[in-house]
C-alpha cells in the first residue's frame, strides 16, 4: 500500500514537473515568436518615425476657376481627411460604445479581451464572445494590410498589429487615433473614411450626422457589406438598433432616447459619386494626363513623386462652373432634337445600307465583346451571346430606359447616334473655359474635343489669313468658274450648291465659302505658304500637302481649330490653351504655378492687320453669310465673328466663332463617318454644330454675368483694316482674277504691319510695273508704251504656275448638264429600286417575325396545354394517392382497434388466470 502511494505520488511529481517544462517552453516559444515579428523576421514593422508621419491616399480635388466649386476628384481609394473638430460626437460615441469599450482605459491592447477571446473564443468555441482588436489595432490593420504567411498568418498579424497599436497609442492622443480611424476605415464599395461615407449614405457631412445615421454608419463597420443601408436595410436597421443599445449601456445616451430613435424607420439618402461625376468629366481626364507627366517631372523635398491619386491635392484649373453648365446643357439639348430628327430622316434605313462591316467593326468595339473575348468565348458563342435578348439600360436624355433586346440591336442603337464636342477659351490668355468631350461620359467616352475630324470649310479663314500676310488684298476679285487642275490628276472642285458664273471678291468667297474662289486663293499664295501660316496659328498635326486642304480635307481636331482662331480674335498672336493655373497641397500650401499662366511666350501669327481684317470678313459670314441664323434663331445681337464648315457627303458638322473676349468651337457627327444626313440641307454645320454655339452664348447672354462677352466690340486697336468696301460677289463678272502672278505679292509693306488700301487699289487698276515706273520715271508717254509693252511680255513669258482649262464652251456645259441630269435621274431610280427592295425585305422579315412569333405563340398555347393536362393528371394521381391513404389509415384504425380489443380480452384471462392461481394455492 506504501509503495503504491509512493510511485504515485512520484508519478504526479513527473506530470507536474513536465506541464511545467511545457509551459516555460510554450513562455520561450511564445517570447521568440514576439521577438521574431518585432525584429521583423515575418515583414519590417513600421518605425516611430514613420507612423508619426503617417498618410492614408487622400482624394484630390479638381477646383474651377471661382476657387470653390469642385469639379470632381482623382483618387485610387475616395478617401478625404475629416478633423476630429468636425466628426460629430455621435460617430465617437458609436464607435468606442461598439468596438472598444475600454478604448479611453487601454494602451493599445485590451489584455482583458485578449483573455475572453482565449477562454471563450477559442477554449469554449463561443464565436458570439467577440473578437479582441482594439480600435488601436484595427487601425493598424487598415494602415499596414495583413499578409500572407501560411498557416502562421494569423498570429503573426495579431502581434504584428498590437505592436503597431502600442507604438501608436505612445505617439497619438486618443481623439487622433479615433480621428485617424474613422479617416482610414472602409465602408465598403469603394467608399474609405467617414467624409465620403457620410456624403455617399445620408447626404450630409460628419459634423451634422443625426445621431440614428451615425448608429447605422458605425454599425456597418462589422461588415460593411452584410449591414449596408442601400443592399441590406433591415439588416442595417437592426445593426443600427444594437449600436444605439451599446451606447446606452455606455451611458452616452438614455435609454428613452434610444427607443425613440430605435423606433425610427430607415431613411437613406444614397449619393454615389464616381470620378465621372460633376462637371467637365472630358475636360478631368485631359487634365488627368497632362497632371501625370507634370508629376514625373516634379518631386517633392524628400526625392519622392507627387501623386495626383493620393496626396490630396487641390489643383485649380481654368473651368468657369456657370459656363462648362451653359456648354453641357447646350450639347445636350440640341443633340437629343437632332437625334430625333436623324432617326426621322432614315426612319427604318440603314444610313450605312448594306455594308454590315459597319456593324461588325461596331459589334467589335464593344466592351461586351472585348469582355467576352478576353474570356476565351469562341466566335460562335459570342454571336449568340449578341443575339440573345437580355436587360440592359439604354441611353436617353431625361431617364434611363430599363428595356429587354439583344446586345446586337443595342450596337445598332448606339450606332445611329450622333455625337459632339464643344470647347470655349479666352483668345487672349489660352485659358479654356468650358470643355465638353461628348453628351454622357458614362456611356460615351470618346472624346470629340480631341479627336481628329476632317475640318471643312473652318479651314478656309487660315487660307485667306495667308493670302492676306501675302498681300492680296480683299476686294480682288476670282472668276467663281470650276477649273480643272491637270497637275493634280484632274481634280475638279466644285461648289457645295452647283452654281458657277460671276465673280467673287476674295471677301465674299470667305463670306459665302465658295469652294472655287478658296482653292484659287490657295494657289495664288502658294500651298507651302499656306501650310506654314496654319502652323503658326497652332496647328501641330501633319496636314497633307494637297491643295484639297483649301477645301478642310485636313484632319485635325476640335481643340487645334479653335486654337487656330484665337490669333483673329486677340490681334494676331498665337496662345496654346491653359487647363490649369496652381496646385496646391494638402496642408493649402502652393507648390506649383502654371507657367504658362505667367510665361505665355505669345508668338506673332500674323499681323496685327490681317487679324482685324479676317474678324471683319468673318463677321461678314455671321451677318450676311452661313451664319445668320446666330441672328434670327438666336437672337444674338452683339459683334460675333465665325464660320461654318462641311465636310464631303455631309459627314462633319463644324462651327467655330468668337466675340472679343470668348472664343468657341463646335463638331458634330457620328462616331461611323457614314453616319450621316443624305442632304446638305440637315446635315450642314450651320444646322448641325453652329446651334450649339448659338445656344451657349444665348445662355451666356440671359445671364447678367456674362452679358458683357455678347456685347463688346470688336477694333480696339487690334490694327489698320484693309479695304473691304467692294462688293461680295459681281454678277458680271468684273474684275475678273488677274493672269500675273506678280500682283498676288503686291500690297504688303515687310516693314510694318499696315496695309496701304489706295495703293492697293492703285496697283489693281494700273499694275504693278506701270505703277513703280511712274514712280522712278513720271508720268511719260515713253514709259507707258514701254511698261505697256513689258507687261504684256511679262503675261505671255510668266505661264501659270499650274495648268488648268477653264470649262466655260457652252457646248461642253450643256453636255455635262445632260450628262449630271442623266446620272442623278439614274441615281434616282437606283436609289428608288434599292428602297423598294429594302422596304420589301424589311416587310418579308416583318412577315417573317409575324409567323415566327405566330409559330412561338401556338407552341407555348401548345406547352400551356399539356403543362395543363400533366397538371390534371398529377392532381388526379394526388387524389387517389390521398383516397389510399385513407384507406390504410381506416384499416390500419381498425386493425389497432382489434389489438386493443384482443389486448384488453389478453389482460382480462391473465388476471383471471391469476385469480383462480390464487384461490389454488389458498
Amino acid at each position: 500500500m506504501t509503495q503504491a502511494i509512493t510511485k504515485s505520488r512520484s508519478w504526479v511529481k513527473t506530470l507536474i514537473k513536465v506541464i511545467g517544462a511545457l509551459i516555460l517552453l510554450l513562455f520561450l516559444f511564445i517570447l521568440f515568436f514576439y521577438f521574431a515579428v518585432r525584429l521583423g523576421f515575418f515583414g519590417s514593422i513600421p518605425s516611430k518615425e514613420e507612423l508619426f508621419n503617417v498618410k492614408n491616399p487622400v482624394a484630390s480635388e479638381i477646383v474651377a476657376s471661382d476657387g470653390k466649386t469642385i469639379l470632381g476628384k482623382y483618387y485610387l481609394e475616395n478617401r478625404s481627411q475629416v478633423a476630429f473638430g468636425d466628426i460629430s460626437q455621435y460617430l465617437t460615441q458609436a464607435l468606442v460604445a461598439t468596438e472598444d469599450e475600454r478604448f479611453f482605459e487601454h494602451k493599445g491592447v485590451d489584455l482583458r479581451s485578449v483573455g475572453r477571446v482565449l477562454v471563450k473564443s477559442i477554449l469554449m468555441g463561443d464565436r458570439s464572445a467577440g473578437g479582441g482588436s482594439t480600435l488601436s489595432q484595427q487601425l493598424a490593420k487598415n494602415l499596414y494590410p495583413r499578409q500572407d504567411h501560411g498557416r502562421l498568418s494569423m498570429p503573426v498579424n495579431k502581434v504584428r498589429e498590437m505592436i503597431i497599436a502600442s507604438r501608436l497609442e505612445n505617439i497619438y492622443s486618443k481623439k487622433e487615433l479615433i480621428t485617424l480611424y474613422l479617416n482610414t476605415v472602409s465602408f465598403g464599395e469603394r467608399a474609405f473614411g467617414i467624409g465620403t461615407a457620410t456624403e455617399r449614405f445620408f447626404s450630409t457631412t460628419p459634423k451634422d450626422i443625426l445621431p440614428e445615421e451615425a448608429a447605422v454608419l458605425i454599425g456597418m463597420l462589422k461588415a460593411p457589406t452584410a449591414y449596408s443601408p442601400r443592399l441590406n436595410p433591415e439588416k442595417s436597421q437592426e445593426r443600427r438598433n444594437v449600436v444605439l443599445g451599446q451606447m446606452v449601456k455606455k451611458g452616452y445616451i438614455s435609454e428613452a432616447n434610444a427607443t425613440t430613435l430605435q423606433q425610427k424607420p430607415l431613411v437613406l439618402k444614397y449619393n454615389r459619386k464616381t470620378q465621372s461625376d460633376g462637371l467637365a468629366p472630358y475636360f478631368r481626364r485631359v487634365l488627368r494626363d497632362e497632371l501625370k507627366k507634370w508629376s514625373t517631372n516634379n518631386v517633392k523635398l524628400d526625392g519622392s513623386k507627387h501623386n495626383i491619386f493620393k496626396d490630396g491635392l487641390k489643383i485649380f484649373t481654368t473651368i468657369d462652373p456657370k459656363m462648362q453648365q451653359y456648354a453641357e446643357e447646350a450639347v445636350v439639348d440640341h443633340l437629343f432634337n437632332l437625334q430625333a430628327t436623324f432617326f426621322d430622316h432614315w426612319d427604318a434605313d440603314y444610313p450605312w445600307g448594306e455594308d454590315e462591316s459597319v456593324i461588325d467593326a461596331a459589334i467589335q468595339s464593344s466592351r461586351r465583346y472585348k469582355r467576352l473575348k478576353k474570356a476565351g468565348w469562341s466566335e460562335n458563342k459570342i454571336e449568340d451571346n449578341f443575339n440573345k435578348k437580355t436587360s440592359m439600360i439604354l441611353y436617353s436624355k431625361d431617364k434611363e430606359q430599363d428595356v429587354m433586346m439583344t446586345p446586337l440591336d443595342s450596337v445598332i442603337y448606339y450606332l445611329h447616334f450622333l455625337h459632339a464636342g464643344f470647347m470655349a477659351m479666352d483668345p487672349h490668355t489660352g485659358e479654356v473655359k468650358a470643355w465638353v468631350g461628348d453628351m454622357d461620359y458614362d456611356y460615351f467616352q470618346k472624346d470629340y474635343v480631341r479627336n481628329q475630324r476632317q475640318v471643312g470649310s473652318t479651314f478656309k479663314p487660315l487660307v485667306y489669313a495667308s493670302a492676306l500676310e501675302n498681300g492680296i488684298a480683299p476686294c480682288q476679285y476670282y472668276p467663281n468658274e470650276r477649273f480643272v487642275y491637270k497637275e493634280y490628276d484632274d481634280w475638279s472642285p466644285r461648289n457645295a450648291d452647283n452654281e458657277y458664273g460671276g465673280a467673287y471678291s476674295m471677301y465674299g468667297g470667305l463670306a459665302k465659302s465658295v469652294n472655287t474662289v478658296s482653292v484659287q486663293v490657295l494657289f495664288d499664295v502658294g500651298l507651302d505658304k499656306v501650310m506654314q501660316q496654319a502652323q503658326r496659328q497652332g496647328i501641330e498635326n501633319e496636314i497633307p500637302k494637297v491643295p484639297s486642304i483649301a477645301l478642310g480635307t485636313a484632319e485635325l481636331s476640335l481643340q487645334e481649330m479653335v486654337n487656330a482662331y484665337a490669333p483673329f480674335a486677340n490681334g494676331g498672336y498665337g496662345v496654346k490653351p491653359i487647363l490649369w493655373t496652381h496646385i496646391e497641397d494638402v496642408n493649402g500650401k502652393i507648390i506649383a504655378q502654371n507657367a504658362q499662366t505667367t510665361q505665355q511666350k505669345k508668338q506673332k501669327a500674323m499681323s496685327s492687320a490681317t487679324a482685324s481684317t479676317m474678324t471683319q470678313m468673318l463677321q461678314t459670314v455671321v451677318d450676311a453669310g452661313t451664319g445668320q441664323r446666330l441672328r434670327w434663331k438666336y437672337n444674338l445681337q452683339g459683334e460675333i465673328a465665325g464660320k461654318t464648315g462641311t465636310t464631303q457627303n455631309h459627314t462633319d458638322g463644324w462651327f467655330i466663332g468668337y466675340t472679343p473676349a470668348l472664343l468657341a468651337g463646335a463638331w458634330v457627327g457620328g462616331e461611323n463617318r457614314t453616319v450621316r444626313f443624305r442632304d446638305i440641307t440637315n446635315g450642314q454645320g450651320a444646322n448641325t454644330a453652329l446651334p450649339i454655339w448659338g445656344l451657349f452664348f444665348q445662355k451666356l447672354a440671359q445671364d447678367p454675368l456674362f452679358q458683357g462677352l455678347a456685347e463688346n466690340q470688336f477694333g480696339n486697336g487690334q490694327g489698320i483694316v484693309a479695304d473691304v468696301s467692294c462688293d461680295l460677289y459681281s454678277k458680271n463678272g468684273k474684275g475678273n482674277r488677274p493672269e500675273n502672278s506678280d500682283i498676288a505679292d503686291a500690297g504688303r509693306n515687310d516693314n510694318t504691319d499696315i496695309f496701304f488700301p489706295k495703293a492697293i487699289k492703285k496697283i489693281e487698276d494700273e499694275g504693278l510695273i506701270t505703277v513703280i515706273g511712274k514712280a522712278l520715271f513720271g508720268d511719260n508717254k515713253k514709259w507707258k508704251k514701254k511698261s505697256k509693252k513689258k507687261n504684256k511680255a511679262s503675261l505671255k513669258d510668266t505661264p501659270e504656275k499650274f495648268a488648268k482649262t477653264k470649262v466655260n464652251s457652252k457646248k461642253e456645259e450643256k453636255a455635262r448638264k445632260e450628262a449630271e441630269e442623266e446620272r442623278k435621274k439614274v441615281e434616282e431610280e437606283r436609289e428608288k429600286m434599292e428602297k423598294e427592295q429594302r422596304k420589301k425585305e424589311r416587310e418579308n422579315r416583318e412577315k417573317a417575325e409575324e409567323e415566327r412569333k405566330k409559330a412561338e405563340e401556338e407552341q407555348r398555347k401548345q406547352e400551356r396545354e399539356n403543362k395543363k393536362k400533366v397538371e390534371e393528371q398529377r392532381k388526379k394521381a394526388q387524389e387517389e394517392r390521398k383516397k389510399i391513404e385513407e384507406e390504410r389509415k381506416k384499416i390500419e384504425k381498425e386493425a389497432k382497434k382489434k389489438r386493443k380489443k384482443l389486448e384488453k380480452e389478453r389482460k382480462k384471462k391473465e388476471r383471471e388466470r391469476k385469480r383462480k392461481k390464487k384461490k389454488r394455492d389458498d
